[in-house]
């Protein structure tokens, strides 16, 4: 290759180059390496730079951990402060300033009935590790070995977090409706349908003869992720809050990818002004490095030393990014900020929907957004009036986006449903070419023939 050929042109080769050896070396259980095949190189805020030169709009976010985009100056100046510092690094449990500091920011924002009695323990660096410990805490308190759990929740990888999760084999585990109005597995939706949900929940608790393993704790996502964007209304919310407190059940809030503003509010049992026994918190808390903690009531405080532990619990530059981003989200009242311009969005979304049939539902809170698409030619297989899922328009869907410089999520029982992760820190300018750019690949899945296709062959 002449040596005044621009550097550019030889950028697409080594993405590819990246990409294959990946592709040789690297487990068939990696995920977003398949559908997003790109080498992302430099980074700000929004947006991502490929090797070979492209820009993207990135509204996956690491999964909803990069509150503030990616390399915001404050969390940037918080990492390299401690570094300068000549502050150890790695200190296992040990008390640092360093962590003083973040858990009283922490503290700050957490719901005041739990702060003013709450104990916090860090875990191993990922949200699945804070929910092991969740689970092993309440059982630990209780004596019980019984966990309430949602269909079509997430709650991590490992073991105990999947047994948690939809298609958990866990005997312990009993499976409750999570009410999903568009899909309501009552047939009737809306307020009614969260109602049968909760009285259903209550009648099995209740009925001696109903095979739930006796409850230590109920886990639930205020609004689930993974499980398609399902906000859950705040009534069925303060029912749960009411029906484990009559029974002396823990609740746990798995605040993972909801929290730190992500929903409108700091923390998304805010909406519902729900207190829970136990909070789960990772993702947005380190500040886009890896932390995850549990906060509790303080009564429940009853392991011995070395009951959970974890080498890497004492992530001191994490605490330090982590810190300084709750402090940045709720001085500039970034929560707010995502509920007034996810609202805004949600209406501008659910216009789009009046000229595509196949956009069955449009749905969310804040800044966490979800379109579940749907085979509107499908009358045969239509279930109460709704159509069946579409997961290979949304897999379309996802590919245009990425064609069009736009990086989206797919999730949903079906992986049918398109969601939407911006940063808190989006503006109005990038929210409107996101939204410009989702409608034209919506629109180009759409006419695609070959694509369309693939579309009836859906669940």
């Amino acid at each position: 290759m002449a040596e005044t050929e621009p550097a550019s042109a030889v950028l697409p080769a080594a993405q590819e180059g990246i990409l294959r050896r990946q592709s040789l070396r690297e487990s068939a259980a990696r995920t977003y390496a398949r559908s997003l095949p790109i080498v992302p190189v430099r980074a700000r805020g929004l947006t991502i730079e490929g090797a070979d030169g492209r820009r993207y709009l990135d509204c996956l976010s690491g999964a909803g951990t990069l509150t503030l985009g990616h390399n915001h100056p404050v969390v940037l100046e918080a990492i390299k402060k401690v570094i300068d510092s000549g502050a150890p690094l790695h200190v296992l449990d040990l008390a640092t300033p360093v962590k003083d500091a973040f858990i009283t920011e922490l503290f700050a924002t957490l719901p005041r009935e739990l702060a003013d009695n709450a104990r916090v323990q860090f875990c191993g660096p990922a949200g699945t590790d804070a929910v092991e410990a969740a689970l092993k805490l309440v059982r630990t308190a209780t004596g019980r070995s019984g966990l309430l759990a949602f269909t079509g929740a997430y709650h991590g990888m490992t073991a105990g977090a999947l047994d948690a999760s939809g298609g958990a084999q866990d005997v312990r585990v009993t499976r409750l409706p999570y009410p999903y109005d568009y899909r309501c597995p009552y047939g009737v939706g809306g307020e009614r349908g969260a109602e049968l949900s909760a009285r259903w929940t209550e009648s099995l608790l209740d009925d001696p003869k109903g095979g739930v393993t006796s409850p230590a704790g109920m886990i639930l996502e205020p609004v689930q992720g993974e499980g398609g964007v399902i906000p859950a209304p705040d009534t069925w919310l303060r029912r749960m809050r009411e029906i484990t407190a009559a029974r002396s059940i823990p609740l746990i809030a798995d605040e993972v990818q909801t929290g730190v503003g992500r929903t409108g509010t700091f923390w998304a049992v805010e909406h519902s002004g729900v207190v829970p026994d136990v909070m789960v918190m990772s993702k947005a808390i380190g500040g886009s490095l890896p932390l995850a903690v549990l906060v509790y009531r303080a009564d429940l405080d009853v392991w011995p030393p070395g009951a959970h532990a974890g080498t890497f619990r004492g992530n001191q530059l994490a605490m330090a990014a982590g810190a300084a981003t709750l402090a940045y989200v709720r001085e500039h009242r970034l929560a707010e900020r995502a509920g007034v311009l996810g609202a805004r969005m949600l209406g501008q979304l659910q216009g789009l929907a009046a000229d595509h049939p196949c956009i069955g539902d449009v749905r969310g809170r804040g800044l966490m957004i979800g379109i579940e698409l749907v085979d509107p030619d499908a009358a045969e297989r239509t279930v109460a009036g709704v159509p069946p899922a579409a997961p290979a328009l949304a897999a379309a869907v996802q590919q245009e986006c990425l064609d069009r410089g736009l990086i989206v999520e797919l999730g949903g029982r079906h992986s049918s449903v398109v969601r939407l992760l911006p940063p808190l820190t989006l503006t109005d300018d990038q929210a409107a070419a996101v939204l410009d750019r989702l409608a034209d690949a919506l629109s180009a899945a759409e006419r695609s023939p070959q694509r369309r296709q693939r579309t009836g062959q859906s669940h």
